[in-house]
């Protein structure tokens, strides 16, 4: 693996490191939504909603897409993003430590 190899999989542990983000990616699995339902959703300001849904875009976790005066976002890999989920609880159960509830 290479430095850069380790850097792009350090951000995407970061972005999953944050339990607000894993909470977007929760609520994303019911399909796409704007930044205002995440907002209300989240009861959090709109530039921390925007400020997180950003860092889940730069790892390529969340897409967006423009329509009118709105930003849309969903998962861009749900299925792929379960698995790690599935993955990390696995991880987790060997290691003795259960989480109470699965995110995404």
């Amino acid at each position: 693996m290479t430095c850069e190899d380790r850097n792009t999989y350090a951000a995407l542990f970061h972005s999953l490191a944050e339990p607000t983000r894993l909470a977007l990616l929760e609520h994303l699995v019911s399909g796409e939504h704007r930044v205002r339902d995440l907002v209300d959703h989240m009861h959090l300001a709109q530039s921390t909603v925007s400020k997180h849904l950003a860092c889940l875009r730069d790892c390529g976790l969340v897409t967006m897409r423009i329509e009118g005066r709105s930003s849309w976002f969903s998962l861009a890999e749900p299925a792929r993003l379960a698995d790690l989920v599935e993955a990390a609880d696995a991880l987790l159960s060997a290691s003795g430590v259960s989480p109470s509830s699965s995110a995404p």
